[in-house]
């Protein structure tokens, strides 16, 4: 014959395991994740409204703005691939075949865009001639000598890039959502999930 206790115990289970988070990112893992994100918003929508401003002080601001968020995501997304190469991320939702490697490709690409577009970006300054002053304190070295016609093509790939990634990015994020809204399961929740480093 079970004890009171022992009847309860499969309620008091399930109660628990339905409000149990999914396994999760690290804290290190999802702060960058979000750091990265808010940080390419806000340098895209600069970058998209300074581009036709006539030049003015304001102008060479927000320039110098949209580098200093550009060479910081290029520095973030580093970081992020040493810490995902030395911590193993969650397992991945039961999902067809087709769908994994389409999520794979993805995150390959977006880690590709991530640091080509920042580091195009440097090297279009490089190219004009402009020394990159990181936040007023730091000069960082000239990735290429001064050469007009090098940074017109370098300043029209970095833009082809942003668009690039923008668009990745909107990807990534309708399957987020489609995995949440209609699939119901985990993947989106486990990057809101705080667990320990």
């Amino acid at each position: 014959m079970s004890s009171p206790r022992d009847a309860r115990s499969p309620a008091v289970s399930s109660e628990t395991d339905a409000l149990a988070l999914p396994a999760g990112y690290t804290r290190t893992a999802v702060a960058l994740h979000w750091l990265i994100a808010l940080l390419i918003t806000c340098g895209f929508s600069l970058g998209a409204y300074m581009v036709d401003l006539h030049i003015s002080p304001r102008k060479v601001r927000f320039y110098a703005y949209h580098k200093w968020i550009g060479i910081t995501v290029l520095a973030l997304v580093l970081i992020r691939s040493v810490w995902r190469l030395t911590h193993k991320p969650p397992p991945e939702e039961p999902m067809p075949r087709w769908q994994l490697r389409a999520a794979h490709l993805t995150h390959y690409l977006l880690y590709a865009l991530l640091i080509a577009t920042p580091l195009c970006g440097w090297l279009d300054t490089s190219a004009a001639g402009i020394p990159v002053v990181y936040l007023k304190l730091w000069q960082l070295p000239d990735l290429v000598h001064k050469n007009r016609d090098l940074a017109k093509v370098l300043a029209e790939i970095h833009g082809f890039l942003a668009w690039t990634l923008l668009w990745v990015v909107l990807l990534h994020t309708a399957a987020a959502f489609k995995h949440h809204f209609i699939d119901h399961d985990s993947t989106l929740r486990r990057m809101l999930a705080w667990r320990r480093s």
